[in-house]
């Protein structure tokens, strides 16, 4: 998600798109309306089961009725080591701790830079055993270092009041997405291919890590999980019933593809991973045969067998893992299923969801589309477009965009159906996808509202519930913010 659209593409065709409709067994968005359902004249929101979105007075969230935030952390606070909190907040996830309390693990998505009141990871932590590499480089006189991105690790009690923060992670590049273990723990992932030497990074990056939220000292001396494979990672899922890992990959030049591993040691725990696994690449096949691009699918419930070929190299010692399967530069190669803008994923209901942000002749896309998701199904083999959001057209409305556009990160409600995170070219919203297929704006950065248009408000990440389901928390990314909302989520089930 380092590169948005809003840097990559003018949205140069005009008119708005229509949601897909869909049926009552999927996990669908949209409805049969066109783009005037989700927004009046004036671009205020309407929002189905949640009703209008009310405008925040402080100028961060507005939330439908009944909805309530508070702010848990903010980029550049004193945590309580007396470092500072670093930004560019991502993917989250929650666990369950003792006397009902959370611990929270989240993702830091800084690279080679760090913004000015985002520290970099490796001065947020006084512990130099939780750095993975502490490389260095020299730019205009000043030192800086190679790496600057990990993991923060939050413990809230049952109160939801902040009891401590740290930084559990540092020395990575660019932790993205990532995803939760049946075991819980956090897998968090580097969205890079940069290798040793480059910009005085001392090691390989574009690995998965496996962090502890519990106990710090399980991550001192950062593991890279080299069985998941070396690529620009997105996200990690794992099938609980086989522990297979689903990965996906943001990648350009070609397009990314999905993985799977298959780990050598099945075995569920913490750990298990580190003894490495196959990589596969998906092929999925329509009856022409396979496919090579998920993007020309437009019809919700379109279902696609599901194979998978083995990655010959995939620590990418020698060509980028993409790159072992077809593309202009390698047209005798076996085919992979590709896709612009791999992103996040979620586990739940015996399914990997799988989101593709957008796609575009532009990017060199075979179609054109604003979002879509899909259900790949372990046991069935099958891989199923659940949601499917038309390309809306320009973003007309500018900051006051209210059409669903451009998902991201993605959790699995426990209400039924999916919450998505917006990263849009428009107005940032949080979207809640209801089992009946209709989409409802659930939250929207009212930053985008207020702040000039000469400033880039960034996208929503790390939609993620408590683990008894009371709060959703998700972040801001610029300026870095984690919100706990709470609220009647249950609304949902009583669309139309």
């Amino acid at each position: 998600m380092t590169l948005t659209r809003r840097n990559l593409l003018g949205r140069s065709a005009v008119g708005a798109g229509l949601a897909a409709t869909g049926n009552l067994a999927a996990l669908i968005a949209g409805t049969s309306a066109s783009a005037s359902a989700f927004a009046t004249g004036n671009g205020s929101p309407t929002a189905g089961a949640y009703g209008e979105l009310i405008t925040d007075p402080a100028g961060l969230l507005d939330l439908p009725p009944g909805f309530s935030y508070t702010v848990v952390s903010r980029v550049g606070e004193t945590m309580p080591n007396g470092k500072r909190l670093p930004g560019r907040f991502d993917g989250t996830g929650t666990f369950s701790g003792p006397d009902k309390s959370i611990f929270m693990v989240r993702n830091h998505e800084q690279g080679a830079t760090a913004t000015a009141i985002g520290a970099p990871t490796q001065d947020a932590v006084t512990d130099p055993a939780f750095i993975y590499d502490a490389g260095t480089r020299v730019v205009n006189g000043a030192t800086l270092y190679a790496a600057n991105g990990g993991t923060s690790t939050v413990v809230l009690d049952k109160h939801g009041r902040k009891t401590d923060e740290y930084v559990s992670l540092a020395g990575t590049f660019n932790n993205c997405a990532g995803g939760v273990t049946p075991w819980n723990t956090w897998l968090t992932c580097e969205e890079t291919e940069v290798k040793m030497g480059a910009n005085g990074a001392l090691k390989d990056h574009g690995f998965v890590f496996e962090v502890d939220p519990f106990d710090p000292q399980n991550n001192r001396n950062p593991f890279p999980l080299a069985g998941l494979g070396r690529f620009a990672h997105e996200a990690a899922v794992i099938d609980p019933r086989t522990g297979e890992v689903y990965l996906t990959e943001d990648a350009s030049n070609p397009h990314g593809l999905l993985y799977k591993c298959v780990p050598n040691n099945p075995n569920p725990g913490y750990g298990n991973l580190r003894a490495g696994g196959s990589l596969f690449a998906l092929q999925a096949r329509d009856g022409n045969g396979p496919v090579a691009d998920l993007s020309v699918y437009s019809v919700v419930g379109t279902m696609l067998q599901v194979g998978w070929l083995a990655v010959n190299d995939p620590l990418a010692a020698v060509t980028s893992t993409r790159k072992q399967f077809r593309h202009a530069a390698n047209p005798s190669a076996p085919v992979a299923t590709r896709s612009r803008k791999l992103e996040g994923a979620w586990f739940g209901n015996g399914k990997a969801y799988i989101v593709c942000s957008y796609a575009s002749p532009s990017d060199g896309s075979g179609g054109r589309h604003d979002g879509q998701v899909w259900a790949l199904d372990p046991q069935a083999g099958t891989l199923t477009l659940e949601v499917y959001f038309p390309y809306a057209g320009p973003a007309g409305g500018g900051a006051e965009d209210s059409v669903p556009d451009q998902p991201d990160n993605i959790t699995v409600s426990p209400y039924g159906g999916l919450i998505l995170a917006e990263d849009s070219a428009g107005g940032q919203n949080i979207l809640a996808v209801a089992p009946d297929g209709s989409t409802s704006l659930l939250a929207r950065n009212r930053r985008d509202i207020v702040t000039p248009a000469s400033e880039d408000i960034s996208e929503f990440v790390g939609v993620v519930f408590s683990p008894d389901a009371k709060t959703l928390f998700f972040s801001t990314q610029e300026p870095g913010i984690t919100y706990a909302v709470t609220g009647p989520f249950a609304r949902i089930n009583r669309a139309k």
